[in-house]
Order: C-alpha cells, then structure tokens, then sequence
C-alpha cells in the first residue's frame, strides 16, 4: 500500500522552491528520489502534478504519495555470514574471500546481497526497493569488513562519510618485493584499463582520483616479500591491487595483476604450497571505523585474515627467528 503525506507551506514562510521545502520537510529521501517522485506525478501541488521549481508563496498543499518499497530481483539465499554487530540500522559483516558483494552478470546467487536478504527481517527499503544499501564493496577474492546499511537515512549518513573520506579503513596485504621506504602515499587516478575491459589501470583516460597510505609491518628479504597495512581514502575498484601492480610490488597471489606470475620466482617450496591455498589475492580488509548514523558515537571493528592468510604469515614470521 502506497503512505501518503500532506503538507501545507506557511502563510508567513519567506518564498521557497518547492523541492528545497520537500528536502526539508522529508530529509528520508534523497534529491534524487524527489525529483523522480515529481517525474512520475507523485506529488501534487494543489491537485496539479508539481514542478520542482514551482515558487511556494504560502497557503499551497503538497500531497506526496510514496510508493510501497519493491523487493528486489535478488532472491533471499540462506549463505551463513560471519556478523559482527548489527542493529535497526546497518550491519557489519567479516567477508570471506570468494564472495561477491552484489549479484551482477555471471553472479546472480550466492552473493552477499542475497543472504542479507534472507538475515535481515527488517529491512525498510533503500532507495524505493527492498534491498540492503551497499555503501562500498570488496573484491570477491577480498576477506574483510564491510557495512551494509537497512535504510535511506543510514545510507545517506555513511555514503556522506565515505565521499567525505573520514571513515577509517585498513588493509593487510603481501606484496611481492622489499619496499625500501617504511611509509608513503600513491596518488594517482584509477579507471577502466584502455584495452583489457577486466582491469583497471592509471592509463584510463577517464580515471578518478585514488590516493593510498601505506606502512611496511614486516619485511622478509628471504623471500622477498613485505606484510604492508595499507590506509584509503578512496575507494576505487581495485585501488590497492593497481597502486602497487603499477610500482612493480603486485599482490601475492594476484591472478589479475601480476602477483601469481611471480610464484615461479619463490625458491621455497612450501611457501609456494602455502600461497597456492590462497583463493585470490592476499589482501584483507582487517579495520573498519565511521561514526553511527544514528547514535553519533564513532564505531570501530577489527578482523583478523582469513586461516590461508594467517598460516602464510605464521610461517614466514618463524622462518625470521
């Protein structure tokens, strides 16, 4: 059933647009779901399809009819998820590799949209369907923390935070190579690679700003590798695979960008069987902090890397003693 409000401006209220007064009047929706509620002739001003840039003067009625949220395509699917805290308006969830984010062609099941669907009982519908807002994704061979969001508000709160670059993320990878700095920052700009459809690339003629702090936590000159925690401030599809493809210090185990060619060049055997077991590249999203859209205090999670991640770790770390 469509919900229904009615709104009469003020006799004294200084002349206004009438979609800045709706903006206001109804903060739920967005600018863009008002205009497309104007588009389809839901909102009437004085009985007559409105305008979003009709003058409001005083005395006028606005009758806005919102339309029951649709379910989305998605099917709920009974995925078992690793959650680590959920309230009425987000969740956070520990990823694990292998595990599209959101169905798309060649993924329309199995994704983390589709158990949301089937956990989450009360979702109140983003953007006008039934769905959990996705703010920002993983890779699927990505592991780690990511918020999804129950309602328009909430979205709205969080995707301000991350166009405002203000939530905290942080990332572990292994990377082929000795980093000889302890720190630095990529800044470079990141779009879809000019001749292989599948990558990214700096080269993109169309690319968009990606900047990436990075730290080095252990070096392992043995074998050539460094354990980096990796800070973003944009997050641009496969941002942190690109940066450090492009500055010759690929991923380990990274089908896309360099980082399994270089297994051939790791003279130890069974580090080689240990990365192997890797389902992609070894890249977790371990810290994930922003500030609650509803309670205002800042929230933080930390997970740890996934059991084929960590026993990499363990053994390169006892080979250092």
């Amino acid at each position: 059933m469509d919900h229904s409000h009615r709104l009469v401006f003020p006799e004294d209220r200084p002349a206004e647009r009438l979609d800045r007064y709706l903006a206001e009047c109804l903060p739920k929706l967005s600018r863009s779901q008002l205009k497309k509620l104007i588009d389809e002739g839901q909102i009437l001003l004085d009985q007559e399809p409105a305008k979003a840039s009709s003058k409001l003067r005083g005395g006028e009625i606005l009758e806005v009819t919102l339309p029951e949220p649709t379910p989305l395509e998605a099917r709920p699917e009974n995925i078992p998820l690793k959650i680590l805290f959920e309230d009425d308006q987000l969740i956070v969830i520990d990823k694990p590799a292998g595990m599209v984010v959101h169905p798309a062609a060649g993924h329309s099941g199995g994704t983390l949209v589709n158990a949301l669907l089937y956990h989450c009982d009360d979702l109140a519908g983003i953007g006008g369907e039934l769905r959990p807002g996705i703010v920002h994704r993983i890779d699927k061979d990505t592991s780690g923390l990511l918020v999804a969001t129950k309602n328009d508000i909430s979205h709205q709160h969080l995707a301000a935070q991350f166009k405002a670059h203000t939530v905290n993320r942080r990332y572990l990878a292994l990377v082929h190579g000795l980093l000889p700095q302890d720190s630095g920052r990529v800044d470079s700009s990141i779009g879809r690679h000019p001749t292989h459809r599948r990558k990214m690339s700096s080269d993109s003629r169309h690319g968009k700003r990606a900047v990436t702090h990075w730290q080095v936590l252990s070096r392992y000159p043995a074998d050539n590798l460094t354990l980096v925690e990796l800070r973003l401030e944009t997050g641009r599809t496969h941002q942190i695979r690109v940066h450090f493809s492009e500055m010759n210090f690929p991923l380990v185990g990274d089908p896309m960008y360099g980082g399994r060619g270089r297994l051939q060049s790791l003279a130890d055997q069974e580090l080689r069987r240990l990365i192997e077991r890797l389902p992609g590249q070894a890249l977790h999203a371990r810290l994930l902090g922003f500030i609650h859209p509803l309670s205002g205090a800042y929230c933080e999670w930390v997970s740890e890397p996934p059991a084929a991640f960590r026993a990499i770790l363990v053994y390169l770390d006892k080979k250092m003693l």
